[in-house]
């Protein structure tokens, strides 16, 4: 049975997770997530209670199966060859390549910290990670959060850190209510909360999702 591991997005800026350009990614932030987690598995990102909308414990902003795994060094490599989007490009007048998450050079060593939405004051931690987890199978809700139903709430984590091996009495129910949703995946159903307040670059842009669209 696949693990699920759960924990607070608090703050979502569209890096971590990066669910842009087809590919969903978590490559910065969530370290021990990320080692632990393997092809198959569930990261679920829920809300905080200082997010921009309010107090939205509770409520999904994300959910991906893990269906690629590879170290950080393969994965800047990767993004170079295949997604040049996820590479950060302070230049851009798109958002989304603001917020790219293959912030580390490994062309160089050490790999040096491309300008981004994490600064050298982050590296550590990011880089204690190793992994980067890839999803081609994810939802993402963003400023648009999904309440999670009463019989999934005990898979929230409550504070720091994150949950995993304890929420396997709620693997088979979460998966059947996502699958019941009848969503699209890798649609996005909304756009990074905090661009609400903290539009990256200050740059003007259409709105990226369906959805907000229709605000």
């Amino acid at each position: 049975m696949p693990t699920l591991f759960s924990y607070v997005v608090r703050k979502d800026y569209g890096a971590a997770p990066n669910p842009f350009w087809g590919v969903c990614t978590l490559v910065i932030c969530k370290p021990k997530i990320r080692r632990a987690a393997h092809v198959g598995d569930w990261v679920v990102g829920t809300g905080s209670a200082r997010s921009p909308m309010g107090d939205i414990r509770g409520m999904m902003i994300y959910a991906m199966q893990v269906t690629d795994k590879m170290a950080m060094y393969e994965y800047e490599e990767w993004a170079r060859e295949h997604r040049p989007e996820k590479v950060p490009s302070r230049g851009s007048s798109d958002p989304r390549r603001l917020v790219g998450d293959a912030i580390y050079d490994f062309t160089e060593a050490p790999p040096r910290t491309r300008p981004g939405t994490h600064d050298d004051s982050h590296r550590n931690h990011d880089l204690s990670g190793k992994y980067a987890l890839l999803s081609e199978h994810f939802y993402y809700f963003g400023d648009h959060p999904i309440a999670l139903p009463e019989h999934l709430q005990g898979l929230v984590k409550r504070g720091p850190g994150h949950r995993g091996p304890e929420n396997a009495p709620f693997v088979e129910p979460f998966v059947g209510w996502l699958t019941a949703l009848q969503l699209q995946p890798k649609s996005l159903q909304g756009d990074p909360s905090e661009w609400l307040i903290h539009r990256p670059a200050s740059v003007q842009v259409v709105s990226l999702s369906p959805r907000s669209q229709r605000r």
